[in-house]
């Protein structure tokens, strides 16, 4: 018998969880004022980068003596050049709990070789942060985009922490509360909770970490596209607009489009209260659903942005080649795109509940993954 079908679908079906969906209501019109054609060092170039990096300070509550600059090459450039400009002056923690965070351990274990303790936990599952050794450098993930698990908060660290803390932040930024007293670098992607176009990264640096770059100098030698420092000073034009590398004016002012509605929502507040509705919604879902989880163990470290789930019907022998039906159906019927697991992540769904999504399109979609799950479970009882 067919499994009846909901009769609505989503306004919007993109739940990638990078590049995420765009701020509602945006259209191409809207980055009309993209100075194209011009220099990024003509004085029009500049205004629109300074724009961006304080409005993001506006927005996210940085304090005013915490550096911002906009970085080539995404969330994972800002973090590459953190590590390979501060780290290496003590040993650090490696801190990990899903795949990007392992990529950062093996940085700094096998290319920087860097004197330092790795600390992992499973998919679901958190490390202690209260067991690290602070005295070091701490290189952690806030937020776990392939295993959706994230820090509750920031009271593990330390306020009289000797060594430099190194949060990557880049879906988190925008939709959680970052404790910027306890974090000395933090780095993320436009691309992620505002929705905006890839390749460009954010990296913010405390007094703490400045001070470290103004002092120490790393024992490898560093590519132009990582430097931050010249003749033992900071490069100050980096914080102020002035890019290290040419950037895409395009995608510039796509942030500041994006900046504007986060404004128009309340800022950091509404942004953050928007992520957890959606994420709620999910929950919601979840608990009234006996086949499937929140693959985070500890609903106090489930993410609010990348929603990680697992099947968990007995019924299901083959998780991986399941959960790819049931992403390749809701595909298929124009009610969510882009839902897979990361392909290193354990076999499941991972839906993007970030700032820019609209609860309601949320709660039309997951009637769908109900009737995806149904159809695939009779298709397998049939066979």
């Amino acid at each position: 018998m067919a499994i009846e079908a909901p009769a609505t679908r989503p306004a919007n079906i993109n739940f990638s969880s990078g590049p995420c969906a765009k701020p509602p209501h945006w259209t191409l019109d809207a980055l009309k004022d993209a100075p194209l054609g011009r220099s990024h060092r003509a004085a029009v170039g500049k205004a629109k980068l300074k724009a961006a990096i304080e409005t993001t300070r506006d927005i996210l509550g940085v304090p005013a003596d915490y550096r911002i600059g906009i970085v080539p090459a995404s969330d994972t450039g800002a973090f590459e050049m953190a590590m390979w400009s501060l780290l290496g002056e003590r040993p650090a923690q490696m801190v990990a709990w899903e795949s990007f965070g392992a990529g950062w351990v093996t940085d700094v274990v096998k290319q920087l070789k860097i004197d330092a303790t790795t600390h992992v936990a499973d998919y679901g599952k958190i490390v202690d942060m209260a067991a690290l050794n602070y005295d070091n450098d701490v290189c952690f993930t806030w937020n776990g985009t392939t295993s959706g698990v994230r820090m509750p908060n920031g009271d593990a660290i330390p306020a009289d922490r000797a060594g430099l803390t190194l949060c990557d932040a880049t879906s988190a930024a925008f939709a959680m509360d970052l404790p910027w007293d306890k974090l000395d670098v933090t780095t993320f992607s436009w691309q992620k909770v505002l929705g905006g176009e890839a390749a460009h990264g954010i990296l913010i640096l405390s007094p703490r970490a400045v001070a470290r770059l103004e002092s120490y100098t790393p024992a490898w030698p560093l590519p132009k596209i990582f430097r931050l420092t010249k003749g033992g000073k900071l490069i100050d034009g980096i914080f102020v607009g002035e890019t290290i590398n040419t950037p895409s004016m395009l995608c510039v002012e796509d942030y500041l489009v994006a900046l504007d509605w986060a404004k128009s929502v309340g800022g950091l507040k509404g942004l953050v209260a928007r992520a957890e509705a959606n994420a709620g919604a999910v929950a919601a879902f979840v608990a009234a659903h006996d086949w499937i989880e929140n693959l985070a163990e500890d609903p106090a470290t489930a993410s609010t942005t990348s929603v990680c789930l697992k099947f968990t019907d007995p019924r299901i022998t083959d998780g991986a080649a399941f959960a790819k039906a049931v992403a390749k159906r809701l595909e298929a019927e124009g009610a969510a795109l882009d839902v897979g697991a990361y392909r290193d992540a354990p076999a499941g769904l991972r839906i993007w509940c970030g700032s820019t999504v609209e609860t309601a399109d949320v709660e039309a979609m997951l009637p769908w993954l109900d009737w995806a799950f149904q159809t695939e479970i009779a298709a397998l009882s049939a066979a």
